[in-house]
């Protein structure tokens, strides 16, 4: 018979109760207003995101890689498993609970991902610091991660969505160092999102991770120059 779950923790955010749910040792759930949002027992494509981008740039001098959106820590996991000592890792997450809650009762999830050496945390907007990071004079990052709940989809803003518009994708191509890549997590395909990311000047892969079952999609585009 399987365990019931208990929420250990939840808070109040903007978009509504922000909930983390165990179910025995290893079974978590976190969820926003009793929808679920990550399930531990299902991240494949969480994995292939951050170890696919991380790999296109493992071989750089000190790689600086952005996160967007902490989760768990499986896609900051993967991450950090396929860059050198050397690289730096930032995670803009909007709420703090959720990095409390990966150095807490989910580190085991990632051997403690969250509070590895290479890592900064800022509790912000990924928009925000991708914005400042495509400023003149500011420094890029050479791989940037979106792996936020909702991904691109049919219901996208094509020209202002702040992550999957156009104007949020020529953005992040400044923010990108030569041959950046750019990583992102969607629940399906988009064909209009992958249209948007060639004509911003991008290559693109569409990867299926995993077979059988529920399988999300994961983007991989790099920067040509």
């Amino acid at each position: 018979m399987a365990q019931p779950w208990e929420t250990i923790d939840k808070v109040e955010t903007p978009d509504g109760i922000l909930e983390l749910r165990k179910r025995g040792a290893r079974d978590f759930l976190i969820m926003i207003n009793n929808r679920v949002l990550m399930n531990s027992s299902a991240n494949r494509s969480e994995i292939k995101l951050g170890e696919e981008a991380c790999r296109l740039v493992a071989a750089r001098r000190g790689p600086r890689v952005l996160i967007g959106g902490l989760g768990m820590g499986l896609t900051l996991r993967a991450a950090l498993d396929s860059l050198p000592s050397s690289a730096r890792v930032m995670v803009a997450e909007l709420n703090p609970v959720v990095a409390g809650w990966c150095r807490g009762p989910l580190a085991g999830l990632t051997k403690n991902a969250a509070s590895d050496p290479r890592v900064t945390i800022v509790i912000d907007d990924v928009a925000a610091v991708i914005a400042r990071s495509a400023q003149p004079g500011s420094q890029q990052f050479d791989a940037i991660i979106i792996d936020l709940y909702e991904g691109p989809g049919s219901a996208t803003d094509a020209h202002h969505d702040p992550f999957y518009g156009s104007r949020a994708l020529k953005t992040t191509a400044a923010a990108l160092a030569q041959t950046g890549v750019f990583a992102v997590w969607g629940e399906t395909s988009d064909a209009a999102f992958e249209k948007r990311l060639a004509a911003t000047g991008f290559s693109v892969e569409r990867l299926r991770p995993g077979r059988g079952g529920l399988r999300h999609v994961v983007y991989i585009a790099q920067k040509i120059d």
